[in-house]
């Protein structure tokens, strides 16, 4: 990892520092734009094509229904059945706090106006599976669906290549946990287009959720005028912001931790000490050392930075402008820097507090703005499932009230009849 001292970055360098860009961005563009076409053209058939090309498996059908699942999930070793089912509980308990219903305003004498939440009726879900299968993004995506009311819920996952091509015990005991009845085995680009148009097996949704690599991403991004999506969630990222009484090795397994998910994922420490920074970074070593996933994140660490700042205050200017998916507080005075957060996605305080626990059980949502979008989106919540229809009602003395103001603006905007629409109820209400 390179280290460098804020005080010597010049803003150019910074912005530089804080851009995901990769040099092989257009390739990327231009391969997933050929999956989407071939799927919306060419439907199932394309989806089995790419199941033989990007998956190395012969699929007899692109979907594991409720009987496969059950039999599959029956597989489960106990211990992961347990933590699982408590994972659940406590992600589910969080999601069910943000239902919350909103007051009626009466904004004037007459004027009552309110908002009322309605479930999105049919939603995408994408759960990665690449290097990595990850049944806690099913938990974490199903769960806030649920609680929603979503009335059609389509799952899809990358077939396993394990010469079955289907799926591991525990994405299918979540499956039935969650009373999933069928998982698409597709992945990748194709699988968000699948979700965008719909195929003769896939149905077509409304919005996608789901993280995933570059190619999900992009693709997201493509359909975005045909169906609605989360956020653009790329490939995972961390900064650590770490003073003199952090502890090197729990900082090190931190940035070791997110390092793993990927080759392009980014693992930043920000630290205002010379010695944290080194002692980490020796830390990081060793750990890796003995990773099974150690030459992924070997990667990733080759592509990751440390930054020397000197105070916490000047720590968190570097980090708002990084704009993290996680942002891990490795220090003992995490309290007075909670209010200088302005850009994050989701934050872990504490010197006890990893950033794993919010990947699976903690009870937040996992699946993050990345990329530097924490500047402008949330994470996936249950509002993120629901859309807000605006109401409003006025009686006699109401419209009595407002009337002359609308007419007003309405004349000024030259828009006659939207006066009129005003001005006729006047003329025949009983004042």
């Amino acid at each position: 990892m390179k280290i460098y001292n804020y005080t010597d970055l010049s803003k150019s360098k910074i912005e530089e520092l804080c851009s995901r860009q990769i040099e092989d961005d257009k390739l990327i563009e231009s391969r997933v734009a050929d999956i989407v076409q071939a799927v919306k053209t060419e439907g199932d058939k394309a989806l089995f094509n790419f199941a033989k090309t990007f998956d190395q498996v012969e699929l007899e059908k692109l979907f594991l229904d409720g009987e496969e699942l059950k039999a599959i999930a029956a597989t489960i070793p106990p211990e992961a059945k347990k933590a699982i089912d408590t994972a659940y509980q406590n992600i589910k308990n969080f999601h069910l706090s943000q239902l919350k219903k909103e007051d009626k305003v009466e904004t004037m004498p007459g004027v009552v106006c309110w908002r009322e939440a309605r479930a999105i009726e049919k939603v995408g879900l994408y759960i990665p599976g690449g290097t990595a299968v990850l049944p806690s993004t099913f938990l974490m995506l199903a769960i806030p669906a649920l609680i929603a009311g979503c009335k059609e819920i389509v799952v899809c996952s990358p077939p396993q290549p394990d010469g079955q091509g289907k799926t591991n015990c525990y994405l299918a005991y979540c499956a039935v946990l969650l009373g999933i009845e069928k998982v698409f085995l597709i992945g990748g680009a194709q699988a968000v287009a699948a979700m965008a148009f719909g195929t003769e097996s896939v149905p077509q949704v409304y919005k996608i959720f789901g993280p995933g690599n570059r190619y999900v991403t992009t693709a997201k991004t493509m359909v975005q005028n045909r169906v609605a999506i989360d956020m653009p969630a790329g490939p995972s990222e961390v900064l650590v912001i770490a003073d003199e009484t952090a502890n090197p090795s729990f900082v090190a397994a931190d940035l070791l931790a997110q390092a793993e998910h990927g080759t392009d994922s980014q693992a930043i420490l920000v630290s205002t000490s010379n010695d944290i920074i080194s002692e980490t970074l020796k830390e990081v070593e060793n750990q890796l050392a003995i990773l099974p996933r150690k030459n992924i994140a070997a990667k990733a660490i080759a592509n990751s930075y440390a930054v020397l700042a000197k105070d916490l205050d000047e720590a968190m200017q570097f980090s708002n402008e990084y704009a993290p998916e996680h942002l891990i507080l490795a220090t003992e005075n995490f309290e007075s820097v909670i209010p200088l957060i302005i850009n994050a996605g989701s934050v872990f305080l504490g010197n006890f507090t990893p950033e794993s626990v919010g990947d699976y059980a903690s009870g937040t949502n996992h699946t993050l703005p990345t990329s530097g979008f924490a500047k402008a989106y949330s994470g996936v919540s249950t509002d993120a499932f629901l859309k807000k229809i605006t109401f409003q009602h006025l009686s006699p003395q109401g419209l009595d009230n407002i009337g002359a103001t609308v007419e007003i603006l309405a004349a000024a905007e030259g828009l006659a009849a939207h006066k009129n629409a005003v001005s006729i109820r006047l003329k025949n209400s009983i004042r």
